[in-house]
């Protein structure tokens, strides 16, 4: 839904003024100034079957329909843009639509495009780091059971707050209200139903006029007696509006207001004074204890469009000043509909954050005042649509969320969802020691690496020692420890479904790889017929680097075997393209070429004399590289 879920949001709508480009376009871009997305995607229609197209006209026509989340049309008018632009926020919307209309290989074509243009846009970063995380979200198990809630209506439908028996929804099927001419749909109004032991649901009722005006009510939260509600509400309601000075068009915002109950009647509302009518506040979400507010606003010194925000909540009923979530929580898209859940889990919606299309629903928490890594929740939560307003009851697994998928009754729909797999994070604590003095090490550099190889954060150590970290329940990952003087060592973190584990590293003084005259290092072996430096080459070459900086004298003959498959020419030659391999790597990191000799030794000198009975183990302990100290070691000195 780019419906009134987005006027919720109140995008910065595309990036060309909105201001009349001429006198042919003065109608549409009244009506798109007015957030009449279908009246004014049909008279940019118009224009362009009157011969009158251009960039101009094809962009707000694109935008028009992106706003309406007609992804089809959106990707096509945003293709005909680019045929005369190269705007990067109007690629990242392409890249956006193709993505939601299932064409990822394309999608991934213009975030490239997009990432080379802005390098240091966290999208493009985040992108940069992780390019083919679309299969990996896609073939991550299915974590909950999904279905359209039988309450929807033809309308938009969104939200799920269940407080005391009661669901509390926002929708736009109170036929009463004047329709709204962003999608020709009725104003939006907070409804309420009583959820049934059976788990069925009454008729939705129409909140008192207390709570819903002729504005726009949205997203309720409670506090954990249930005598204080919070949801937003359109600024027209407190007389705060802009009004254009071209177009005349009044623009709102969006206010938080909170109501308390009387003899069963909510009584008392009043307006936030964290609101202002230069920007919008909205989404509330209150946490278990009832102590903090979470909300998303536009409020300057943010990263991104919207970002979330939390605010402490006074003893008399006050808030506090609020607090950015920060920049591993919010991008320079949108961030918005947070949710804490009762175990302090914050989920949240975004477009900024790497997803399926559209707004994709993600999770974290914050541990010793640091967020957590975010994750997405994966399908079918998340889809190609817009996948928003997710909450949760921890205790029976059940919640909802809201959509804009394909196959819903309206143009936005709740969503029951049923926890089947844990959303299960253990908290990781590493602990770094000298191995012979048993005393922590300050300052080491802890990284944390998936199953595929891939980084997925460093930490540095604190005085203590320690770094902890995140990890997904039931998965197997890598803690690679690197220090200073220090050996480095990996070690592999099988985790269960516990909530916390201790791991402990003891590293050894670096010149413990020293033996005699050879530099010892965890054996270094090579593919089959292959000649490239691995990840594991690379993660005991830096140990040969160090040990090289730490004694700049040190010169050092690296020399390369193979098994004995193929014939001794061809090993040689094989042979001397690794030795020259891990030459050039030494070499890549600082090391001069003249302190290290590649020698390929071909099938010489095997480690295991096995003839012509090899294992495949045997033949690999064969295909070895060794590294013998010809001057400038620590005898020398």
């Amino acid at each position: 839904m780019r419906t009134l879920k987005t006027l919720f949001i109140i995008i910065v709508l595309g990036s060309f003024s909105l201001t009349a480009q001429n006198s042919d376009t003065k109608k549409a871009d009244k009506q798109f100034s007015k957030f009449q997305f279908v009246k004014a995607a049909e008279s940019y229609n118009d224009l362009i079957e009157d011969g009158k197209g251009n960039e101009y006209i094809y962009n707000q026509l694109a935008e028009s329909y992106f706003n309406m989340f007609n992804t089809v049309e959106a990707e096509k008018w945003y293709a005909k843009t680019l045929e005369t632009s190269d705007k990067p926020e109007t690629i990242y919307r392409y890249a956006e639509m193709l993505k939601a209309n299932g064409k990822y290989e394309e999608s991934n074509t213009q975030m490239k495009r997009f990432a080379s243009m802005r390098p240091s846009d966290d999208r493009a970063i985040a992108f940069n780091e992780n390019p083919n995380y679309l299969p990996q979200l896609l073939e991550q198990g299915k974590k909950f059971n999904v279905q359209n809630a039988p309450f929807n209506s033809e309308q938009s439908d969104f939200g799920g707050t269940e407080k005391n028996g009661i669901l509390y929804i926002t929708s736009a099927r109170n036929e009463s209200r004047k329709n709204y001419g962003w999608n020709n749909e009725p104003f939006l109004d907070i409804y309420s139903l009583q959820k049934r032991t059976d788990g069925s649901y009454s008729d939705a009722t129409l909140m008192s006029k207390d709570i819903n005006t002729k504005y726009h009510e949205g997203l309720v939260s409670f506090s954990p007696n249930g005598e204080t509600m919070y949801f937003s509400r359109e600024s027209f309601f407190e007389k705060d509006f802009e009004k254009d000075s071209i177009s005349k068009v009044k623009y709102s915002q969006l206010y938080l207001f909170k109501a308390t109950t009387l003899k069963d009647q909510w009584d008392t509302i009043e307006s936030l004074a964290i609101n202002s009518e230069n920007y919008s506040v909205k989404n509330p979400s209150v946490n278990a204890d009832g102590k903090t507010l979470y909300f998303a606003s536009d409020m300057p010194g943010g990263f991104g469009k919207f970002d979330l925000y939390k605010a402490p909540i006074n003893a008399d009923g006050t808030l506090g000043s609020p607090e950015n979530l920060g920049q591993k929580v919010n991008t320079e898209g949108q961030e918005m509909f947070p949710f804490i859940s009762s175990n302090n889990t914050l989920y949240f919606s975004s477009n900024g954050h790497l997803g399926l299309g559209g707004m994709d629903v993600f999770y974290t928490e914050e541990i010793d005042g640091k967020m957590a890594p975010i994750r997405n929740i994966g399908i079918p939560v998340n889809s190609n649509g817009d996948d928003f307003a997710f909450s949760i009851n921890e205790e029976t697994e059940e919640g909802y969320v809201s959509s804009n998928r394909e196959g819903g009754k309206g143009s936005d729909d709740v969503y029951l969802i049923k926890k089947l797999q844990p959303l299960c994070d253990v908290l990781v604590n590493a602990l770094v020691l000298d191995d012979s003095t048993r005393q922590p090490i300050a300052g080491a550099t802890v990284s944390l690496f998936d199953e595929q190889g891939n980084k997925i954060t460093s930490k540095t150590t604190d005085a203590e020692g320690k770094a902890k970290f995140i990890v997904e329940c039931s998965t197997s990952s890598d803690l690679e420890v690197t220090m200073t003087d220090y050996n480095s060592k990996k070690v592999n973190v099988k985790t269960e479904r516990n909530e916390e584990m201790d791991v402990t590293i003891s590293l050894d003084p670096i010149e413990d790889i020293i033996v005699a005259d050879k530099i010892e290092l965890e054996p270094i072996y090579f593919d089959f017929d292959k000649s490239n430096i691995t990840a594991q080459a690379a993660f005991e070459l830096d140990k040969l680097v160090q040990i090289m900086k730490k004694y700049p004298e040190m010169v050092i003959n690296a020399s390369s075997h193979t098994d004995n498959r193929g014939s001794d020419a061809y090993n040689r030659r094989l042979s001397q393209r690794r030795a020259t391999s891990t030459q050039q790597y030494v070499i890549s990191k600082g090391i001069d070429e003249k302190r290290i000799q590649a020698i390929g030794r071909g099938e010489d000198n095997p480690k295991i004399e096995c003839g012509t009975n090899c294992t495949e183990e045997e033949h690999q302990l064969n295909r070895r590289s060794e590294f013998l100290i010809i001057s400038g070691g620590p005898q020398s000195n």
